[in-house]
């Protein structure tokens, strides 16, 4: 039961950072900055999903799909940014969600690491 209730606040904590991750990078283009509580937030939701939600045997392949999602959000940047009309847009959004992301990323690196080093 507990399992599940946990499996819950993960899989919704990821639902909530992922949409606002997209309000995130429409507002930011939009009007130009978002509030730091917004972005916090964002970063919060990050981290409840990397400890609730990101298992151990997910962990590698999270963390490669996280690092894959860095390098395609910083080299994509520059050519989303010339995309006519929607590039500000994509380019505001793949950030905002690279936050999200990051956060979740960050803690399932330390849980793996915390793993290996408690097994030495």
């Amino acid at each position: 039961m507990a399992k599940s209730v946990a499996h819950k606040i993960g899989s919704s904590s990821f639902i909530v950072g992922f949409v606002l991750s997209l309000f995130v990078g429409f507002v930011q283009t939009y009007f130009g900055k978002v509030s730091a509580v917004t972005v916090s937030t964002v970063i919060l939701m990050g981290i409840i999903v990397g400890l609730i939600n990101i298992t151990g045997k997910e962990s590698i392949n999270f963390l490669l799909a996280a690092v894959a999602l860095v390098i395609v959000t910083k080299i994509g940047g520059d050519i989303l940014m010339k995309v006519v009309t929607i590039g500000p847009y994509l380019e505001n959004i793949f950030n905002s969600i690279m936050i999200f992301v990051s956060a979740a990323t960050m803690i399932v690196a330390l849980k793996l690491i915390y793993d290996i080093a408690k097994d030495v």
